[in-house]
């Protein structure tokens, strides 16, 4: 009997971005985790609102617990990273879709205005 593999038509274009970042790792400076950055399967949508005083970042991280999303701050830059693990299914059961992706993630925003470190 012949296994299915799940085929993820964006997998060939983030191997190209791997490979890019690679060959041209050393040509500017480090900003972030380049590690998270290249390990990254997918990006999480986020809604940003400014008002007066503030920024307002929301993400969409369904089923990922707060402690397991890495956040830093440099140079007016924020960047937010992770992990969504996937759930096991039981070996009596069939899967007949998956639609939700797993794997790491990462975001990186800079922003327009200084930003007070010790408010995020």
């Amino acid at each position: 009997m012949m296994t299915l593999t799940r085929w993820n038509p964006v997998n060939d274009l983030l191997n190209l971005q791997r490979e890019m970042n690679r060959l041209l790792t050393g040509f500017t400076p480090k900003r972030f985790d380049e590690d998270d950055l290249d390990s990254a399967v997918w990006s999480p949508v986020v809604d940003i609102v400014e008002d007066n005083d503030n920024y307002v970042l929301r993400f969409d991280l369904p089923g990922i617990d707060k402690k397991d999303v890495k956040m830093n701050f440099a140079d007016n830059t924020l960047s937010i990273s992770g992990e969504r693990k996937s759930v096991e299914e039981k070996q009596d059961s069939t899967c007949h879709r998956i639609e939700r992706v797993y794997g790491k993630f990462y975001r990186s925003f800079t922003f327009p205005t200084n930003v007070d470190a010790e408010k995020i």
